[in-house]
């Protein structure tokens, strides 16, 4: 999504100033005629269709058109940068209906320079780091016309952040001492950002082209189905009727459209044009309407599976499988949007805001009794889904997959033609008055088999751990299937529209989805690719050690002080940047430092954590004043104004905030050493109820109207919820360093899998005294010794200390930023101690204690009234 101040400063947006406010952030926002329309529409098509190539096994079936990474990376860019040229126009007065002459010369240009390494891979690879100069030449251009293409589709703040980067290549020994570095010759320089993987066309890039274009795409077709409007309709539907209920089915709507949108600004454009305008009919002030629409869009991003591409980058930064990424972030997500729920029921239980009735009203009773079989019937098709599958793929054999597809395709016939008994879902116009809410039953039934796409990619994400491209391709062409059968099915089933008319539909849906995919992805690739120059930089001159050296001076070493420090340098990016970008960023340079400086200060804590913590608050920005465009949409649909939108989501969003802090000192907050079903639901329990306590105090209400101190004691509640075991870290250590001597034996009795607290000691390349402590999970092995070297380490045994004299490769251990030469000086052993858990009792009593007080304090109060 684009940071670029919004155009103009009217407070009232049209709806078709608020498609122009999407299309100039995320899909280009010129709009050529004629001929060049059909072009470029020709052009995202072929990219779409070349993506689906890719990613799936026909190339090395057929033995056809077989492309290496490096060479997808190319083509992939070179379609970016031709439509971003094409499509965002140079300034707000360049033209709009038609495209310069001067911007065809620079698509062309940009597109040859950027598919440069997979027109000329061969020559290259036989030179590496001997640049010619036609080779320099077309670095230098490319990297011109990157910056030119990446500040047309997203602003200026990205473009001097990589130009900054990219002199200090090449200024590096007339730089301060703290940062200089040696000089860098301009064709190693240019080599190293554009002719090799380690620049432009580097990790980002490659997972822009193999994961992240699928997800988009799969997102595009799924809203040109009609499920998005599916999802919001349920979601109305179902809780429109509650105290506040517009603003909760807000909620819900923008978390299910978070699951396929990757782009705040959108996804409160989509559900905010109907849920704003119902939020302020039923009683919501108006920006405090905005403010919720925003919220809940922004938080969108934080929910897996796609997260806003962020999911795919982890996989790739962090080393860890997709299923696991997806594991660690989902309960901060479910108790982020819960808490949040929270916050709209407190919102109308002050204001006395009610819902909207029903066209059918009935019973609660009856009400309940049809959503529960409704929502059990999904369950039970879901188990036998599931375990039907396995019982397929344990007898079928080879032939499962196709006696799976089968199945799936008889289930979906079988959901359409059940969803054909029911009325059409159509939006309602938002311009109109919602007088009645429709029946829940008919509205959830009516569209089930827009689930099974979803179904269908987390299956394979989850189950049949399939590489997210592979998952994403599979659910992908389900949903191709879909979109070709769906309308001439349903013209069949129901009866009326002429069969032929309907499959020219169903193409037309399909060609607009593919083709709406791909222009969605033109700001992601190009901020990858620039964000690239930043992550090449890093690596060229060893910048990064600098920033830990910085926010370790400005810190002083306080753990507390870093990490605040770290959360606003993230928040300030982040206000700059896209949100895939901004997380490329923060993750190159904030999270080394996160992991460094947390080590030397004793607190050890799982990279995926870390990237989290970077990941949440680069996100903060876009509900941040003055910047946050996801407020400035939601303002603009509300008719009111922008700051004092963005000023309420940002109060709306510290629920958001706090969760980075507590799942740094608490990893169990991201299902990390989880003991068993029991654990895990204390875990999920206390984490949605401290969650929930948070949003009391900083609201101000709890079962009535807070003091102060009640604040304070809430807050406080709410800390030892989060955080048990800081208060029984306070009555007896959770860990005692043990001497190093104690490693190999530990190794022994240990089971691969286990973590391994050890503290090292060394000296760096560049002289530094280094005195940490890492978490080193163990590999397989029959000894100590075999596990310790599946981690990549050999060691020594010594007097008192362990040397480590080898650190394989790329291995876990190499990772952690252990060397050749380091000493271990001592380990970690746990402290046998009653569980953290027990800490949560005295929180409850507290919280009981207080709600008994308030209950009685209201009591009270209505009877003198």
């Amino acid at each position: 999504m684009s940071a670029k101040n919004p155009p103009g400063t009217e407070l009232h947006l049209t709806d078709a100033q608020l498609r122009q406010l999407v299309a100039d952030a995320d899909t280009g926002g010129r709009d050529p005629q004629g001929g060049v329309a059909r072009l470029l529409m020709i052009v995202a098509l072929i990219w779409s269709l070349f993506q689906l190539w890719i990613a799936s096994p026909l190339p090395f079936k057929l033995g056809v058109f077989v492309l290496n990474t490096t060479e997808s990376r190319a083509i992939h860019l070179a379609f970016s940068v031709f439509l971003g040229f094409m499509l965002f126009p140079a300034f707000k007065r360049s033209p709009r209906q038609s495209v310069p002459v001067l911007d065809w010369v620079f698509a062309l240009a940009g597109a040859f320079c950027a598919s440069y390494l997979y027109l000329f891979y061969d020559q290259l690879s036989h030179r590496p780091g001997l640049p010619t100069t036609p080779d320099l030449i077309v670095a230098v251009a490319g990297l011109a016309l990157l910056l030119e293409a990446t500040r047309r589709a997203l602003g200026m703040p990205l473009v001097v952040l990589a130009t900054v980067f990219i002199a200090y290549i090449f200024l590096g020994p007339h730089m301060p001492d703290m940062i200089a570095h040696q000089a860098v010759s301009l064709g190693k320089g240019m080599s190293h950002l554009w002719l090799t993987t380690e620049g432009v066309y580097g990790v980002a890039l490659g997972v822009s082209a193999s994961f992240i274009f699928l997800f988009v795409l799969f997102g595009a077709l799924l809203e040109t189905a009609g499920a998005g409007n599916y999802f919001i309709q349920s979601a109305i539907s179902l809780l429109g009727g509650l105290r506040g209920g517009p603003a909760k089915a807000a909620v819900l709507a923008s978390a299910a459209t978070g699951v396929i949108s990757g782009s705040s600004i959108a996804n409160v454009v989509t559900t905010g044009t109907f849920t704003i305008p119902l939020m302020k009919r039923v009683g919501y002030r108006p920006d405090k309407a905005a403010a919720v629409e925003s919220a809940a869009s922004v938080d969108g991003q934080i929910m897996p599976p796609v997260m806003g591409a962020a999911a795919f980058l982890m996989v790739e930064y962090v080393g860890i499988p997709y299923s696991q990424v997806v594991t660690h972030a989902i309960l901060p997500a479910l108790i982020s949007y819960i808490a949040l729920f929270y916050i709209v029921h407190l919102e109308a239980v002050k204001a006395d805001i009610r819902g909207i009735a029903r066209e059918h009203s009935m019973p609660w009773k009856y009400r309940l009794i049809s959503t529960g079989m409704t929502v059990s019937g999904v369950i039970i098709l879901a188990a036998i889904v599931y375990y039907g599958f396995g019982w397929i793929k344990a007898v079928a054999g080879d032939a499962s997959m196709l006696v799976a597809g089968t199945a799936l395709v008889l289930v979906y016939l079988a959901l359409l033609k059940f969803g054909t008994r029911y009325p059409e879902l159509k939006l309602d116009d938002p311009g109109t008055r919602l007088e009645t809410l429709p029946d829940i039953g008919p509205t959830l039934k009516s569209g089930l088999y827009f689930l099974l796409p979803v179904v269908v990619l987390i299956w394979n994400l989850m189950v049949e751990q399939l590489s997210p491209a592979t998952s994403a391709f599979w659910a992908t062409m389900f949903l191709v299937f879909i979109l070709l059968t769906q309308r001439p099915l349903v013209a069949w089933f129901r009866g009326g529209q002429s069969p032929a008319g309907a499959w020219r539909q169903g193409a037309c849906d399909l060609f607009n989805g593919l083709v709406t995919g791909a222009r969605n992805m033109i700001s992601i690739g190009l901020a990858t690719a620039a964000a690239g120059i930043i992550v090449g930089t890093v690596t060229l001159t060893g910048v990064g050690l600098v920033m830990t050296e910085f926010v370790e001076m400005i810190s002083g070493g306080n753990l507390f002080v870093m990490l605040g420090m770290v959360a606003v340098i993230c928040l300030i990016l982040g206000m700059g940047l896209p949100t895939t970008a901004n997380y490329i960023v923060v993750s190159t340079l904030m999270a080394p430092v996160v992991v460094e400086l947390g080590a030397q200060n004793g607190l050890l804590v799982p990279l995926i954590a870390v990237h989290l913590f970077v990941f949440y608050f680069g996100l903060m920005a876009d509900v941040t004043p003055p910047v946050g465009l996801a407020s400035y949409a939601a303002a603009g649909i509300a008719r009111t104004d922008p700051i004092k939108t963005g000023v309420t989501a940002f109060g709306y969003s510290i629920r958001t905030a706090v969760l980075p802090f507590m799942f740094i000192f608490n990893t169990q907050l991201l299902l990390i050493d989880i003991g068993g079903p029991v654990h895990l639901s204390i875990t999920v329990g206390s984490a949605i109820l401290a969650n929930l306590v948070f949003v009391a105090a900083t609201q101000g209400w709890f079962l009535d109207r807070n003091r102060w101190y009640e604040c304070v004691l809430l807050l406080v509640i709410a800390f030892s919820l989060f955080r048990p075991g800081f208060w029984m870290d306070r009555v007896i250590p959770e860990y005692t360093l043990q001497p190093a001597s104690q490693v190999m034996a530990f190794a022994d009795k240990a089971k691969p899998g286990q973590e391994l607290r050890l503290w090292i000691h060394g000296e760096d390349l560049y002289g530094k005294e280094i005195s940490k402590g890492v978490l080193l999970k163990l590999g397989e092995g029959a000894t100590g010794r075999e596990r310790l070297q599946a981690t990549g380490l050999r060691i020594l045994p010594g007097a008192d200390d362990l040397t480590i004299i080898a650190v394989q490769f790329g291995s876990q251990a190499a990772k952690l930023g252990i060397e050749q030469g380091y000493d271990i000086t001592g380990m970690e052993i746990a402290n046998d101690r009653p569980a953290s858990e027990w800490m949560l009792l005295p929180a409850l009593v507290v919280l009981v204690l207080l709600a008994l007080a308030q209950r009685r304090r209201r009591r009270l109060a209505g009877s003198a009234v």
